[in-house]
């Protein structure tokens, strides 16, 4: 009964080129359309593949951006944004294979690669799992690696794909726009890109068994730089947390899932300070 786990970003799906796709009202409810369109080619081709169960973690924004009423019914989605887990909630040791559908490079990790950042761009600088450099997919990968799950497949633009498989040489890459910039791209016309995601994650479901977990061994200490002193500040709050600079923060948890969530935690109280945490409260 092989069960595969989806995390999908918006950011890599066909056809954005620019945030303002994502942020103009009448843009995104396109983009909505195109990330679940985007989202049922890899679902297809995990079928396809032999997969039994898939189970889907929108992982966007406010993550509740997929249309339920558009997803292929024979998968499950995980939606709404109140979650320890972040873009992985649901995953756990029962799943034989992640994939990541319409994800995107690193803050900083390429001048090319399509609306860069590193899980929250308003604070986020940089981030490092025991001195090594993580996007979200490679982090992501690690903490799926700490369930024994291996990555099997990425979709997203050429930028991106090439920046994870320095990494992770062996996952399947679906390229679904050639990156101009961190705001344009050559795109392929979306039906192009369904094909490509539907064919290699058939691909990697089909060869699941070469793929092996990414594991870190334990303690796991995390690097954090943000964009402003306030933000590195207001993690203090946290007795666990060490602040390394003005904008620089460093933590150590026992295992990389504990490391995860102590992470996430820590940027949610970033973005909450980047105006200050109680900046519009009045009562």
């Amino acid at each position: 009964m092989m069960k595969i786990f989806i995390s999908a970003d918006m950011e890599g799906i066909s056809g954005v080129a620019t945030n303002q796709q994502l942020k103009t009202n009448s843009e995104y409810q396109r983009f909505r359309k195109l990330m679940t369109a985007d989202v049922n080619a890899a679902i297809e081709g995990a079928y396809n593949g032999g997969a039994k169960e898939v189970v889907i973690a929108d992982g966007h924004g406010n993550m509740s951006n997929i249309l339920v009423e558009e997803l292929d019914p024979r998968a499950r989605l995980v939606s709404g944004n109140n979650r320890v887990m972040c873009q992985l909630e649901g995953l756990d040791d029962t799943f034989d294979g992640i994939m990541f559908v319409g994800h995107h490079g690193r803050e900083a990790g390429s001048e090319r690669t399509v609306i860069s950042h590193t899980l929250a761009g308003i604070c986020v600088n940089e981030m490092k799992i025991n001195d090594r450099v993580v996007g979200e997919t490679e982090m992501n990968t690690l903490v799926a690696g700490g369930f024994n799950v291996p990555a099997i497949f990425i979709s997203g633009d050429d930028a991106y794909v090439k920046e994870v498989q320095e990494t992770l040489p062996d996952v399947k890459g679906a390229v679904t726009k050639r990156a101009v910039d961190r705001f344009a791209a050559e795109l392929l016309h979306p039906e192009v890109a369904r094909k490509e995601i539907r064919k290699k994650a058939e691909l990697a479901v089909k060869d699941i068994k070469s793929f092996k977990p990414q594991t870190v061994e334990g303690p796991v200490t995390f690097n954090i730089e943000f964009k402003g002193p306030q933000q590195a500040m207001m993690t203090t709050t946290l007795p666990t947390v060490e602040l390394t600079g003005p904008r620089s923060i460093r933590f150590t948890c026992d295992d990389i899932v504990t490391a995860y969530k102590h992470m996430w935690g820590c940027v949610i109280i970033a973005m909450t300070a980047t105006n200050g945490v109680l900046g519009s409260v009045n009562a």
